[in-house]
C-alpha cells in the first residue's frame, strides 16, 4: 500500500489498491468522534461532496473517496460489483483511516455504505444513507408479458455488446445532457452550476471510461436491502430527498427501510436524488445532530 500526491488541480492523494490508483481527500481532525467517510453516487466523485466537506471539517475528521471506476480513480477493465466496492471501502478504512468510520453514501454510494456496515462491522461505526438504491426481496417485480420478456432479452443482449455500450456512452457524454439530467433530479436549480457539470463531465474523458461504462452496465446486483438490514447492528441515519423522481415515493421507500431496521433515524427534506448537494445546509445540520448521538 502506497500513497502519492495527486495532480495539481486537486488537493487529494492517491492510494494504491490492488494495483489500481484510488483517489481520496481528507480534511479536519477530531479524535473524539468517529471519522466520517463520504461515498458518491453513480457518475459522481469526491467533488460532489465539496459543500459538505467545507462545512463539516471544522467538527469532524472527514474523508471522501472515489470508488474504482469513478472520478479520478482508475477506470479499470474489471468486473464491477457491490462486493468490489465494499472491499475497497473496508480496505481503505483499515489501511488509511485506521479506525472505525461512519460511512455516508448517496445513491449507489448509499447502498455501498449500507453493505459495508452490514458485512464489515469491525471497521464501521455507523451509516448515513442519502437516497440509497437497492431492491427488497419481498417486493418481487411484476411478471412480464411475453412481449416484455422478448424486449428484455433483446435489450440484455444489446447491452452486452461493446459497440452498443459505446454508442450509449457517447450519447450521454456531453455537458448539455448532464445538465438536463441534473435539472430533473435537483429541486434547487441554482445548485446545478457549470462547476458541477464540469466535475461530472471531466472523468468521462479519462482513458478507459467508455469501457468502464460498459462494465458497469453488466455488473451483478448486490444483496437485497432487507438482507443487509437484517445483518446490521450499527447506528443508521437515512436522509431522503423527498422529490427524487428516480426512487418513486420516498415515503413508501423510507417505510420499507424502517420496517427492517426500526431503530434507524430518518429525515425527509425538500430535495431530489442528491440531497447533500441539492440542500447541503439541511443535510450538514442533520449529520451534525445525529453524529452527536452516537
Amino acid at each position: 500500500m502506497t500513497t502519492t500526491a495527486a495532480p495539481s488541480q486537486s488537493t487529494g492523494q492517491y492510494w494504491s489498491w490492488r494495483d489500481y490508483q484510488i483517489y481520496y481527500v481528507q480534511a479536519g481532525q477530531n479524535p473524539d468522534k468517529p471519522p466520517l467517510l463520504l461515498v458518491h453516487g453513480f457518475g459522481a466523485s469526491t467533488d460532489h461532496w465539496k459543500k459538505n466537506i467545507a462545512a463539516l471539517q471544522t467538527e469532524f475528521e472527514v474523508w471522501a473517496i472515489d470508488l474504482l471506476g469513478f472520478g479520478r480513480s482508475t477506470k479499470a477493465d474489471t468486473q464491477y460489483s457491490a462486493d468490489l466496492w465494499c472491499n475497497q471501502l473496508n480496505d481503505f478504512i483499515n489501511q488509511i483511516i485506521k479506525r472505525p468510520a461512519v460511512i455516508a453514501g448517496n445513491s449507489i454510494g448509499g447502498y455501498s455504505a449500507l453493505a459495508t456496515n452490514a458485512l464489515f462491522p469491525e471497521v464501521t461505526a455507523g451509516g448515513i444513507l442519502l437516497n440509497p438504491v437497492g431492491g427488497f426481496s419481498d417486493v418481487p417485480p411484476p411478471e412480464p408479458t411475453a412481449m416484455q420478456k422478448t424486449m428484455g432479452n433483446t435489450m440484455k443482449f444489446l447491452l452486452n455488446q461493446d459497440w452498443v455500450s459505446w454508442l450509449i456512452f457517447k450519447s450521454v457524454q456531453n455537458k448539455k445532457y448532464i445538465r438536463k439530467t441534473l435539472q430533473k433530479v435537483y429541486v434547487n436549480q441554482a445548485e446545478v452550476t457549470d462547476e458541477l457539470i464540469e466535475d461530472i463531465y471531466r472523468p468521462s474523458c479519462d482513458p478507459g471510461s467508455a469501457r468502464t461504462f460498459a462494465r458497469l452496465f453488466r455488473s451483478p446486483k448486490g444483496e437485497p436491502a432487507d438482507t443487509l438490514l437484517k445483518k446490521l447492528t450499527n447506528p443508521l441515519l437515512i436522509i431522503w430527498g423527498e422529490k427524487d423522481p428516480w426512487i418513486g415515493d420516498a415515503r413508501k421507500r423510507g417505510a420499507k427501510f424502517m420496517q427492517f431496521y426500526p431503530t434507524a433515524t430518518e429525515a425527509y427534506i425538500n430535495a431530489g436524488h442528491c440531497p447533500h448537494d441539492d440542500d447541503p445546509k439541511a443535510v450538514n445540520d442533520l449529520i451534525r445532530s445525529w453524529m452527536a448521538t452516537i
